[in-house]
């Protein structure tokens, strides 16, 4: 065999791996479409996997031309669905502002839930001032000498 020869079955062989590889994508983007979709009864999603297994290529391709342009959209619906999820798992697990701790001890104050004591070391907790408000009490009376 000439340096020719194995040359063009390198290029061959890069070209069908590269082939299949794209397909094995293609496939695998078809199936998690399908389950995907809820308006898809499941006898449908059945018959369609059942096709890709016994006739993949052909069945791919009409995969493709007959909802191709519905798997765009039923992708970015679930991207903003998860993408709202993160955001709304982000703002429950999220430490709140120091503003939002005092006007939640305010919210309190006002309903009479706790006094005014209780709501100046809500708010210096909040502001990080927990040693200085121990600071504010008065001393106490030294002992009279006897």
């Amino acid at each position: 065999m000439s340096f020719w020869d194995n040359f063009w079955n390198i290029i061959w062989l890069f070209f069908w791996s590269f082939a299949f590889i794209a397909y094995l994508f293609a496939l695998f983007s078809i199936i998690s479409d399908l389950f995907r979709d809820h308006k898809l009864n499941g006898w449908w999603k059945a018959l369609w996997i059942l096709f890709l297994i016994f006739v993949p290529f052909l069945t791919a391709l009409v995969y493709l031309i007959a909802r191709g342009p519905g798997m765009a959209e039923r992708s970015q619906k679930e991207a903003r669905q998860v993408q709202s999820a993160t955001d709304q798992y982000i703002r429950q697990v999220a430490a709140a502002s120091p503003a939002d701790e005092i006007a939640k001890a305010k919210a309190l104050l006002d309903a009479g839930t706790i006094n005014q004591a209780e709501f100046d070391h809500l708010k210096s907790v909040a502001l990080g001032h927990q040693a200085a408000a121990g600071a504010h009490a008065a001393p106490a009376a030294p002992a009279a000498p006897a």
